[in-house]
């Protein structure tokens, strides 16, 4: 297993990218400003985008596994390593999602907490609606961790 930085033609894993955010123009939001990781163990098996968000604050804006390999502790390795890169850089780790039970519990087992809530966020930036397992999303809850 290895996790290296992507500098380049980072849409090559566009596909990948829309399992997390299914719209491309919000990758586009943050795809190039952004730093991207991957992790790979006999191919790309997950990837990571991370923005520095000001006052000491690392935003996860996109992770994602390929879906035959989600399950397998990928994710976790990755955000691990992320937190282990950027401790002492940065003093908190975060990310949005939907409130979805699918996500919050495996960004809960990964030591993040709620801290805040975007009301309506999927409802005015997307253009369709965004569902989760069965699940309308229209907040953007936020999780941080300390670094």
């Amino acid at each position: 297993m290895k996790i290296r930085e992507l500098k380049e033609n980072k849409k090559q894993l566009l596909s990948l990218l829309l399992l997390a955010d299914e719209q491309e123009d919000m990758i586009d939001r943050y795809i190039e400003k952004g730093t991207m990781y991957v992790l790979e163990d006999d191919g790309i098996k997950c990837e990571c985008v991370v923005t520095d968000e000001g006052n000491g604050t690392l935003e996860i804006k996109n992770i994602a596994t390929e879906p035959d390999f989600q399950g397998k502790g990928y994710g976790k390795t990755l955000i691990e390593f992320i937190a282990a890169k950027y401790k002492g850089t940065y003093s908190i780790l975060q990310v949005g999602t939907g409130d979805s039970p699918l996500t919050i519990p495996f960004y809960e087992k990964c030591e993040f907490t709620r801290s805040h809530t975007v009301k309506n966020f999927f409802t005015d930036n997307y253009d369709h609606p965004i569902y989760e397992c069965g699940i309308h999303l229209v907040d953007m809850v936020y999780l941080q961790r300390k670094l």
